[in-house]
């Protein structure tokens, strides 16, 4: 009989959706915002203050997905351990979530480096201006690319989650399983 994981599967998919939802808010409605400003120095500036009164919570966030997924693999050994498919998403899914910390913690470090140097301005929040220090535009084109690539590894996550979920359901029955584990 399968035992329930409600708590650590809700740290797992709480934490995931505020760090999707939040990194994608932040590309599309704070950056966009922020992009309106009177001048592109404001601008930068308002974006740097939202993204960092967003920080705790991403963290947060992100520790407790982190929380809630190491607890399911635990609850899951045993599965993990008869069913290669479960392993192979449960690799892959490890491996997308290292590349989405790696990608959150880089938007982070060129984050401070936009924002120590906000007051160069620019074109937008993430397009230089053509005079910008080569600090500021080189920190501006990566993190164009960054804030898109966040939110579409965090989805694939997502997916790779709900992919687990239906990998969850039983195999034609117990005694199938056993003989097909048997024959092995």
């Amino acid at each position: 009989m399968p035992s329930r994981n409600t708590l650590v599967r809700s740290m797992h998919d709480v934490g995931l959706a505020a760090w999707f939802g939040g990194s994608l808010m932040g590309a599309v409605g704070l950056n966009g915002a922020a992009a309106q400003a009177r001048s592109s120095a404001e601008g930068l500036k308002l974006a740097s203050i939202g993204w960092w009164r967003w920080l705790p919570v991403e963290l947060v966030a992100i520790i407790i997905h982190g929380i809630g997924g190491a607890g399911l693999i635990a609850s899951n050994k045993e599965r993990l351990k008869n069913q290669a498919e479960s392993r192979t998403n449960t690799a892959v899914k490890l491996g997308v979530t290292v590349a989405a910390g790696a990608t959150t913690v880089v938007s982070g470090v060129l984050g401070k480096i936009i924002d120590d140097r906000s007051s160069e301005g620019a074109e937008g929040i993430t397009e230089p201006a053509p005079n910008a220090t080569e600090g500021l535009a080189t920190a501006q084109r990566v993190q164009k690319v960054l804030q898109w690539i966040t939110p579409v590894l965090t989805l694939v996550m997502i997916v790779l989650g709900a992919q687990q979920g239906e990998q969850q359901r039983p195999v034609k029955g117990l005694f199938e399983t056993t003989l097909r584990n048997f024959r092995r």
